[in-house]
């Protein structure tokens, strides 16, 4: 089996090692960001593999064939994912050989302003997409993940670490994912099913200006989605349940737990209330 690589770097085999047992793969949001460089990556690697794309738009260069799938849906809309669903399993199970299955919950957005702003139709479709549709989504499929083994990957922020004032209810989403996924890999213990929550922290991706912040707010320390990608795929070859990216974001993560979250909300109003987008000017 070719081994796989990230952007023409140097082969991981650690990754491949880990990845040889999934015959089925099915990933939310991989027409950009991470799932995109998630996408990238695993279609990189060479052998009879089913990739499946769950998202509104198709990916770049995804057609369609006997071994990449992509089914279009809003996943913030209840009934087009509980309709889409069936047509993802059935897929699984007849196209995906007899391996694992893996799954990525990676499709997520935010919100910026002060509640209930920017409106409380955005605020639900946040809500929807982070929390809703991960759940709604793996408890349909996890029937056939306990029947053939595999692994349930959900992409949490470091936002789950602490209170994100102007961007609330975007990081209490993030918490619920983060806590829901440790929790449920405790229940599945002795299965064989794992889970893994991915907590990156600033990526360069189009979250930010889709969820109204600045530019200037991803200025910095802010990880390429592929590390994020990579450093998830070696987690998850490593059998871990939780793990941060990038190292400045672990330490970030340590000292969020050690503060009172009363002084970790202050600090981040003071950081996220700078980073408001002005409007753009004609």
């Amino acid at each position: 089996m070719a081994a796989l690589a990230c952007g023409g770097s140097v082969p991981m085999n650690a990754w491949e090692r880990g990845l040889e047992s999934y015959s089925a793969i099915l990933i939310t949001g991989g027409s950009s960001g991470i799932g995109f460089s998630f996408l990238t990556m695993l279609r990189r690697i060479a052998g009879d593999r089913l990739i499946c794309n769950l998202s509104r738009t198709r990916p770049h260069d995804f057609a369609d064939t006997a071994l990449l799938r992509h089914f279009a849906c809003d996943m913030t809309d209840r009934q087009a994912l509980a309709e889409v669903v069936p047509r993802i399993e059935q897929c699984l199970r007849n196209d995906g050989g007899s391996g694992q299955v893996l799954i990525i919950n990676n499709s997520g957005t935010g919100a910026y302003g002060v509640f209930p702003e920017p409106s409380i139709n955005a605020i639900e479709g946040v809500m929807a997409l982070n929390m809703d549709a991960p759940v709604a989504l793996t408890a349909a499929l996890l029937p056939l993940v306990r029947e053939r083994g595999g692994a349930i990957v959900n992409i949490a922020s470091t936002a789950a670490f602490q209170p994100t004032p102007y961007l609330g209810v975007y990081g209490a989403t993030k918490a619920f994912l983060l806590h829901w996924s440790l929790a449920l890999n405790a229940e599945l213990k002795g299965s064989r099913v794992r889970v893994l929550a991915v907590c990156p922290g600033p990526t360069r991706t189009g979250f930010f200006r889709a969820a109204g912040l600045a530019d200037s707010s991803v200025r910095g320390s802010v990880q390429d989605p592929d590390a994020v990608a990579a450093e998830s795929l070696r987690a998850l070859a490593l059998g871990r349940s939780l793990v941060v990216t990038g190292w400045p974001n672990k330490i970030g993560a340590v000292l969020a737990g050690l503060v009172p979250k009363r002084m970790v909300a202050s600090i981040a109003a003071v950081v996220l209330k700078s980073y408001r987008r002005q409007p753009d000017r004609g």
